[in-house]
């Protein structure tokens, strides 16, 4: 067997040493040290000597970890400016209407948490006192990623702040009366105070990264310089485990983003217990953040703690600190002065004497109280190093503990997450804790009273003034009053309406095209943010590269290897792409990020965001919520979409759902187009509604979902006659009829409506002919473009007619009097155009895609899944025979010449 002490000094030989006797005195001298004065010190002066040279500038791998104490010393501390013993109270007033908001509402059963603000309440204060701009000053002001579960907190501030009052307190989490606060930072529920959903957890972190790349962007771009904007997400240590938390660091430390701050609340819990029981929580996001290349700030022990460390003359306090699990720790913090004498000064005979020096008061009030984010000056001179920090972005990790001055009954608890209210002997023991003015008579029937210092209170005058020297209120979000962007020139869009003749196109390339035109406009061009994950040259977007650029905060240091070339890969400091690599959940923050500027910066802007559309909403629908409730505007295109387009892919390419999840979320506006002049029309509509003048009654928060195929067509030119630009917006309507396709059918003939989306337009076309030519049946071929509009519409009259309103639905009207039955076909599960059918007056059936997509050709798959075009025929004639219209043996004689 190797040995691989051997292996190591066979790797070190081959590094060259041009004076191997100095190497060797080093060597010596450590082992000297080892051997006399222990590993222990080994290891201290090891550490030292790496942090010196990593100071002096000395290229050296860095440290991972540090030991377990506060980047910052005491000694080393600024000045905090202010009235701390002010913020002090109105740090108390927070924390009693915070508990008091959440207790009040337990009776109605809502929910809330305390314990996370509790914890938390320096590292919000401390931030909104000295350093959160606000949006009433010059530029954006700071962008503010709220914890969601400390969102009582900033309401119990908003209230002393006067910008909330008792009754919209007592409404927490009870909206539907109009006067109510959303349960967390929820902007579509609370749009003046919210700007960005940190619920669900691990969603702030990756916004929040994608937000100050965004912020740089804007700025290289030349749109608005919002270079003194700085963007702060407070987080969760057991939000940490969420993959996205961590899934963009190396590129926040790559592109240097010294304009973003994380705040992680380390309390050590997580919902059900310790977030790293047996572990350290605080290292392992030290090393991992680190590792990233991120500036790294520990704020973890109050003052109490010097005189421990200054006895600490061996290091043996250090030591214990950096091996005692979480789990011991929040033990220690509900035990008494003789267990942890025992427990933690135990074991080892240097901390038995320093024990000896400490009284138990101190002793629990190290291990009780102490925490750095706990006190307001750790707080202050840890967010001073981090908005002074140049080069790469900062992470505080600030110790603290959950449930903090709520009693003995919250703090460290494991169950403290699910607890919802206080006793009111509890209060009292707080309000008493907290030396607020409330008295025992405040309380009326043992309910818990608000408290208020009065609206020209010392403590309210200090915080306004605070604010007003910031920039305004925080947080806060505004949608400052802009012109409506001007239309693009209609010519763009009119190009499409005489078709592609005998040329061949897809509608990803039609919608690539339409893009190139947009971005040349004078007025609008620059305005376009296009969003891809590495996929650009799949859907035909490389044209671009060269005329836009891919934006890059370095440039181009390279020569590309297909400079000679006319469609380059070319990067630019004000490059128009975002290029973002392989992440789909990258692409969609950035997208958000973009959506939304028209408030957080005041600057509308237009993202597209083109993806793989069975790599979307399967796999980052959750940030498509979050983006409606952000409300945020723009287009997410679905390329290479359908479950039968994506030749040879399989499984896993295969969309053949992606318009039912895309459903579910009310500010999406789902299009499935089949030809180029439908993408162009749609593409038009969006643009005014989302960025011109939208029509009364239409809300411009919204987004659009486009699917665009793959497969290369010859594009028809645009139907004459009125309504066809309304159909194509509302989701249906008439491309042909039988007598217009020219198919000659007999006065008699039997007569069917067929209805396709997307791709399967051109099936049924086909079946439509084949239908005339072979079976003597009449065929009219409507163009579905959205069955999720058709679907909302119709919901919208029903319940119109519920409120006394007359109003028949669109789908209903466009099909009204339509002769025959109708078949609807489409390329994804049948539960897509089954959205309509209880409104459609004719009988229905319909064809789709429903199983697992597979590899094959398209007409393989098609006809695997029964959605070619005589399989159209086939259900087409069964629909007839089923009403008596063609002959029963029609169907299997059908059947048997198509080989179904």
């Amino acid at each position: 067997m190797t040995d691989p002490n051997a292996i190591q000094a066979s790797e070190l030989d081959q590094l060259p040493d041009r004076d191997p006797e100095e190497t060797a005195e080093w060597q010596a001298s450590l082992d000297a040290v080892a051997k006399a004065a222990g590993p222990h010190r080994a290891a201290y002066l090891m550490r030292r000597t790496l942090e010196r040279a990593e100071g002096n500038g000395i290229a050296l791998p860095k440290l991972l970890e540090t030991d377990y104490v506060n980047t910052i010393p005491t000694a080393a501390e600024p000045s905090a400016p202010g009235d701390e013993e002010m913020e002090r109270k109105i740090t108390a007033w927070n924390r009693w209407n915070a508990a008091a908001m959440v207790t009040r509402g337990s009776k109605y059963g809502v929910g809330g948490h305390i314990a996370t603000f509790a914890s938390a309440a320096w590292l919000y204060e401390t931030g909104f006192n000295h350093f959160f701009k606000g949006k009433e000053a010059d530029g954006s002001g700071d962008q503010l990623y709220i914890q969601g579960h400390a969102s009582p907190g900033i309401y119990a501030r908003a209230f002393l702040d006067g910008r909330l009052d008792e009754q919209q307190l007592d409404n927490f989490r009870r909206e539907s009366g109009g006067n109510g606060l959303p349960s967390y930072p929820h902007p579509r529920r609370l749009p003046w105070l919210w700007e960005f959903p940190t619920v669900s957890m691990g969603l702030g972190p990756l916004s929040a990264i994608y937000q100050a790349r965004f912020n740089r962007y804007l700025t290289a771009r030349g749109i608005k310089d919002v270079s003194d904007s700085h963007v702060w997400a407070f987080l969760g240590d057991g939000e940490m485990d969420e993959p996205e938390s961590t899934a963009a660091l190396a590129l926040a430390s790559r592109e240097g983003l010294d304009n973003l701050t994380f705040v992680i609340n380390c309390n050590l819990q997580r919902l059900d217990g310790p977030v790293r029981a047996n572990f350290k929580i605080v290292q392992e996001l030290e090393a991992q953040f680190r590792g990233a290349g991120w500036n790294v700030v520990k704020s973890l022990w109050g003052n109490a703690w010097d005189e421990l460390f200054q006895l600490d003359t061996t290091g043996a306090l250090v030591r214990r600190l950096r091996e005692v699990p979480d789990a011991q720790v929040q033990t220690y913090q509900t035990r008494d002065a003789a267990y942890i004498r025992q427990d933690f000064f135990g074991k080892d005979p240097a901390l038995v004497e320093m024990a000896k020096l400490l009284s138990d008061d101190k002793i629990l009030e190290c291990f009780h109280l102490s925490r750095g984010g706990h006190e307001a000056r750790k707080v202050y001179a840890a967010y001073k190093a981090a908005v002074e920090f140049k080069g790469a972005p900062t992470v505080i990790l600030a110790q603290t503990v959950k449930g903090h001055t709520l009693g003995e009954g919250f703090a460290s608890k494991n169950a403290n997450h699910q607890m919802k209210k206080l006793t009111v002997d509890e209060f009292k023991t707080m309000r008493d804790l907290l030396e607020l003015p409330i008295k025992d008579s405040d309380f009326v029937d043992g309910v818990v009273p608000y408290g208020h210092p009065g609206a020209d209170s010392p403590e309210v005058r200090y915080l306004q003034e605070r604010r007003a020297a910031l920039g305004g209120p925080a947080p806060a979000r505004r949608v400052h009053p802009v012109a409506p962007l001007p239309a693009p020139a209609e010519k763009a869009f009119a190009s499409f309406d005489k078709g592609s003749g005998t040329q061949n196109v897809a509608t990803t390339m039609a919608f690539v095209r339409l893009i190139k035109d947009l971005v040349r406009d004078k007025e609008t061009g620059k305005r376009w943010v296009p969003i891809v994950p590495d996929e650009a040259r799949t859907f035909g977007m490389e044209s671009l590269f060269p005329s836009l650029g891919i934006y890059s905060p370095k440039g181009q240091t390279y020569e590309p290897v297909d400079r000679d070339q006319l469609m380059y890969y070319k990067e630019a400091q004000n490059g128009q792409i975002l290029n973002e690599g392989i992440t789909e959940a990258g692409s969609m923050a950035d997208f958000i990020a973009a959506s939304t500027a028209y408030a957080t910066h005041g600057e509308a802007m237009i993202p597209f965001y083109i993806f793989y559309s069975m790599f979307g909403w399967q796999r980052t629908a959750d940030q498509m919520w979050q983006l409606g409730d952000q409300l945020g505007r723009g287009f997410l295109v679905g390329a290479t979409a359908g479950r039968t387009t994506l030749t040879g892919e399989g499984l896993q390419h295969a969309d053949g759902h992606s318009p039912v999840i895309a459903a579910t979320n009310p500010a999406a506006l789902t299009y499935d187009p089949a030809f180029a002049y439908e993408v162009a029309t749609i593409v038009r509509d969006g643009i005014r509604r989302m960025y011109g003048e939208a029509a009364p009654g239409e809300d411009p928060n919204v987004f659009y979902y486009l699917t665009v195929y793959n497969e290369p067509l010859p594009q028809p030119a645009k139907p004459s006659g009125p309504g066809i630009d309304e159909g194509i917006v509302k989701g249906l309507y008439r491309f042909n009829t039988a007598e217009s396709a020219a198919l000659s059918p007999a006065a008699n003939a039997p007569r069917i409506q067929l209805l396709g989306s997307g791709t399967a337009i051109h099936w049924v076309l086909k079946a439509q002919r084949m239908l005339a030519e072979e079976w003597g049946v009449a065929s009219d071929v409507w163009s579905a473009t959205s069955w999720t509009e058709l679907r909302r519409d119709a919901l919208e009259a029903d319940a119109g007619l519920l409120r006394g309103e007359e109003r028949v639905p669109y789908v209903r009207q466009a099909l009204h009097g339509a002769e025959g039955p109708v078949l609807a076909v489409s390329d994804y599960m049948r539960q897509v155009p089954d959205q309509i059918a209880q409104w459609v007056e004719q009988d229905w059936s319909s064809l789709g895609a429903d199983g697992f997509g597979l590899s094959d050709t398209r007409e393989g798959a098609r006809r695997h899944f029964g959605v070619d075009a005589e399989s159209v025929v086939v259900a087409a004639l069964a629909q007839l025979a089923r009403r008596g219209e063609v002959k029963a043996t029609a169907v299997k004689e059908a059947r048997e010449k198509y080989g179904l």
